[in-house]
């Protein structure tokens, strides 16, 4: 089965796309990468999309316009992704963009993803896979992080090595760095741990009018302020217990304002650009101590943030072996989009792609919509498999 797989992150830079053919082999589900592409959103379209994100105020209007503006950008990144498999794609999965991800007293409420899947499914002519988060929501689970069913199935072990087995870690180090954490004959844990490229990207927007601080140069070039660090280590959010998710309605530029006028002196951009690394690789790193992990496998973006990738692995030293899913076999850029894809595969054949003690959910979820393209196959029935591996 051939299936495209698309993503957007908290980070809104732009949709990662990939294109994935399944086979399975009696409990072993194989992945074949067919190829993977990065489509960067245009300055015009982050800006409608950061007008639109908590804690900015919007109308009906801005969101409807908004919806089908990406409903075009993700039909364009299908098409992209038909071309990569060479033909015979068989399901699009198009999560969307989250625009808002509504948890109350540590409970999710509700998610809303905009990308017009219509205008995906009227493009390439392919069923379409969209709304992932839902499902898990009205089960009562927080709806993310969803990947973490791609970790575990690519971390599970062989009969052969799983007795007396070592917890092993998945990172994601999008806008937000969010850990799976997989042990032999324990429940699959996963959560937002906190922020990654999220404020990092805010501070460089408002303090060097850039997307980003590029390979964490900037960074590198500051110190870590040790006033702001600790009231950003204040954050009631790390104590919390998981299950638990967030992102920029939490972490967003107003949020980092404010840390900063509370200090009551200047801080230069470099030193809040250090400082903020700082945060991420504490946070990250005091969470793989925690459940004392032996490996931790890393992707995202901010995998390419040289400053940030050697804090983590300085932190982990002795402790922890810090690596990519390159070494895998999946392109670390990639990961979540094929993550998305896999849940498609998942979802076509009525298994679950939500894991209850991640999310928090009462039951297991089949997730997602279908929007058809016309009259399509039935599924053959499988039964769930018990590992991936990724097929050269």
């Amino acid at each position: 089965m051939k299936i495209v797989g698309l993503m957007s992150g908290t980070s809104y830079d732009g949709v990662d796309v990939v294109a994935a053919e399944f086979t399975v082999e009696g409990d072993t589900l194989w992945l074949r990468p067919l190829g993977h592409r990065g489509l960067d959103y245009d300055e015009e379209l982050r800006e409608r999309i950061g007008e639109l994100l908590p804690p900015a105020a919007t109308t009906i209007e801005a969101v409807c316009r908004l919806d089908n503006r990406l409903g075009e950008v993700f039909a364009e990144a299908a098409a992209v992704g038909l071309d990569l498999a060479g033909g015979g794609v068989d399901l699009v999965v198009s999560p969307g963009q989250t625009v808002f991800h509504w948890v109350q007293d540590g409970v999710a409420r509700g998610t809303l993803q905009l990308g017009a899947v219509a205008r995906v499914a009227a493009r390439v002519g392919v069923p379409v896979l969209s709304d992932l988060r839902s499902a898990d929501v009205a089960a009562g689970g927080q709806g993310a992080p969803l990947v973490p069913a791609f970790d575990a199935l690519l971390l599970a072990p062989d009969e052969a090595a799983a007795a007396g087995g070592a917890p092993r870690a998945a990172l994601n180090l999008g806008g937000i760095a969010n850990l799976t954490v997989v042990a032999p004959g324990a429940p699959v844990l996963g959560y937002d741990a906190g922020p990654a490229n999220a404020l990092l990207d805010a501070a460089a927007r408002r303090l060097l009018g850039q997307p980003c601080d590029r390979d964490g140069a900037r960074a590198a070039a500051g110190r870590v302020h040790p006033g702001l660090l600790a009231a950003l280590l204040a954050e009631p959010y790390y104590a919390a217990p998981a299950p638990k998710s967030t992102g920029k309605e939490l972490f967003h530029a107003g949020y980092l304002d404010e840390r900063l006028a509370a200090l009551g002196e200047p801080v230069a951009a470099d030193d809040v650009l250090a400082t903020l690394t700082e945060l991420t690789a504490r946070v990250v790193a005091a969470e793989c101590d925690r459940h004392g992990v032996v490996e931790v496998i890393a992707a995202g973006g901010g995998v390419r943030n040289r400053t940030l990738w050697e804090r983590l692995a300085a932190l982990g030293a002795g402790r922890w072996r810090l690596r990519t899913t390159d070494e895998l076999g999946v392109p670390a850029q990639a990961r979540e989009a094929y993550a998305f894809a896999l849940l498609g595969w998942l979802s076509w054949h009525g298994l679950p792609g939500a894991i209850p003690s991640v999310t928090g959910a009462a039951r297991a979820a089949v997730l997602g919509s279908f929007t058809p393209s016309g009259p399509g196959p039935r599924a053959t029935p499988v039964p769930p498999p018990r590992r991936l591996r990724i097929r050269p």
